[in-house]
């Protein structure tokens, strides 16, 4: 579910980010991106070469290897993705050969935006084709900063509502079966169903397996199928409907189901408390969003006069990350003034963020449960529990998708373009992005677990605190 939920998920880290002062404008460079895109979208225009420009300056001027990049290699992609759908489109044009280029961004970017002009001037090309070529063309050009946390928006997400989507998480998690297919297993099914979706509204649980989608088996000669997955994941074209084909383990009962995409308000779950074995404390934390850090610890405060706690578990499964300043606050609930992860520039600079010191002190033992779909600050609160050894982590290795908190950036034709303006270090100075944080004890979910309400991550915490 990552296309539409990453985007929300990035905007939320770029909360606590700061962002660089823009770059001055050198006469012939197209205006600057914009570091404070309005709380509303502006009305959507078509992406041009302009636009493409735009991006070009913006990632010199604000991702964080922007400094001693390359342009030839942004400049690269983005002319293989514009040929590329010129190909795709039956268009393709004699003219369309990549022009020399000598490490000059400047003019490097004039040789290519004159081909590109000199190209699409003479196509007998509808709007629409138009734009998928810009299309084509910019998302290569971010993908090849191959960082997780950059991406390109058209148009930018509604506040709220997350487009043309059916309200699953899965497992495998959809970001990881495209950047690491190899490591999904089957089979493919469903981990959470967000409230108000269609997935819901149809009555899909957590353990369905899907047989099928649209007739297509999830994988196929054991590999994650790219299309099924992004069937289940869009954006959709109207009318985005898919037939879907499950399994529910707890019952054996298979059925088919059509769900249609839908925009729906995706305002973030709440905090979830109760006691287990009396006296330890379960939470379950579906997001860093603003204010979680307050509900986990109000949660905590109200399950105590119930009881003398003697620990604590966090939930963390399924948490798509959020805003560092909560990572920061809840943290300080375990440890003060702790430097526990370092946001480095290209030059090796690695400043220390701490722990918040203006929070009391829980003094509870920690499990911490985590799977493949943690991400991001997720993440960062992971790795910084593990290192500096403030609990237990139990379940499976996080999903390895924290580059750095990021930053949006508005464009003329009202998309946004996200990048990091630091590369982030656990509290061990260790990488994580790529790779996650792996778990104390391994103990993965399965659809039948899910399916039938046995959790044995959490009889496993139970066991650590004595319960």
């Amino acid at each position: 579910m990552l296309p539409a939920v990453a985007v929300l998920v990035l905007a939320a880290c770029s909360a606590g980010a700061g962002s660089p002062a823009p770059a001055r404008q050198v006469s012939g460079q197209p205006p600057p991106c914009s570091a404070n895109p309005p709380p509303e979208a502006p009305p959507l225009h078509p992406t041009t070469v302009t636009t493409i420009g735009q991006a070009y300056y913006c990632i010199f001027a604000h991702y964080y290897a922007g400094p001693v990049l390359d342009d030839r290699v942004l400049l690269a992609a983005a002319f293989a993705g514009f040929t590329q759908e010129l190909d795709r489109l039956g268009m393709d044009q004699p003219d369309a050969t990549m022009p020399a280029l000598t490490g000059n961004r400047d003019s490097d970017w004039a040789a290519f935006a004159a081909v590109y002009q000199k190209v699409t001037g003479h196509l007998p090309a509808s709007p629409a084709q138009r734009q998928e070529l810009a299309a084509a063309t910019m998302t290569a050009m971010v993908a090849s900063l191959d960082n997780n946390h950059a991406q390109w928006s058209y148009p930018a997400p509604p506040p709220g509502d997350v487009p043309g989507d059916l309200g699953i998480m899965t497992s495998p998690a959809p970001p990881l079966a495209d950047i690491a297919p190899q490591e999904a297993l089957p089979p493919l099914f469903i981990t959470a169903v967000l409230p108000g979706s269609p997935a819901a509204s149809s009555g899909l649980r957590p353990g369905d397996i899907i047989v099928s989608v649209d007739g297509a088996p999830p994988f196929a000669d054991g590999i994650i199928s790219a299309g099924v997955m992004n069937l289940l994941t869009g954006p959709y074209p109207p009318p985005g409907r898919v037939t879907v084909q499950l399994q529910r383990p707890a019952t054996g009962r298979t059925w088919t189901v059509t769900l249609t995409a839908a925009l729906y308000q995706a305002s973030p779950p709440p905090v979830s408390a109760k006691l287990l074995d009396g006296d330890i404390a379960y939470v379950q934390l579906p997001g860093f969003f603003p204010g979680a850090a307050d509900q986990v610890l109000q949660a905590i405060a109200g399950l105590a006069p119930s009881a003398k706690l003697r620990g604590l578990i966090l939930d963390l499964r399924g948490n798509g990350g959020g805003s560092p300043a909560e990572v920061s606050m809840l943290l300080g609930a375990f440890t003060h003034g702790t430097a526990y992860a370092y946001d480095c520039d290209v030059h090796g600079s690695c400043p220390a963020t701490y722990t918040d010191s203006s929070v009391p002190l829980l003094h509870l033992r920690l499990v911490v449960l985590t799977d493949r779909n943690c991400f991001s600050a997720c993440e960062a609160f992971s790795g910084a529990v593990k290192d500096l050894r403030l609990g237990t982590l139990v379940g499976t290795r996080t999903g390895g998708l924290v580059s750095a908190p990021a930053a949006p950036y508005l464009l003329d034709d009202a998309s946004l373009i996200i990048l990091p303006t630091k590369h982030e270090l656990s509290a061990d100075h260790e990488l994580i992005n790529g790779i996650g944080v792996a778990p104390d004890y391994y103990v993965p979910l399965t659809a039948y677990d899910l399916s039938t309400g046995h959790d044995p991550d959490i009889a496993k915490a139970l066991t650590l605190l004595g319960g």
